[in-house]
């Protein structure tokens, strides 16, 4: 799971979405593995490994985030912000009913 987290973060940096995908699917296949497993007492270093993989997994979220939203403000700046992705709470982009 960690070379698997490793390997996801290495693919967002470098945006190759194949890989992503195939991390994707990696860790959706692992996870059920230990689903299976999950009844069982842990020991001291496999605990110490999910606990590595929880941080990992962490980083690549807040990292698929940024590129998300780099991605939606090129898009705003190229084509005008419209708002669509906003509360309308927000403030910004809401429209103003009389």
């Amino acid at each position: 799971m960690l070379a698997l987290l490793e390997g996801e973060r290495q693919a967002l940096a470098a945006l190759d979405l194949e890989r992503i995908l195939t991390c994707a699917d990696g860790k959706v296949s692992i996870c059920e593995r230990l689903e299976k497993i999950a009844g069982n007492e842990l020991d001291e270093e496999s605990i110490g490994l999910l606990d590595a993989a929880k941080r990992l997994n962490e980083i690549n979220r807040r990292l698929r985030n940024l590129i998300a939203t780099n991605v939606q403000s090129r898009i705003e700046m190229l084509g005008g912000s419209h708002g669509l992705y906003r509360s309308p709470n927000s403030g910004r982009g809401a429209l103003a009913l009389a």
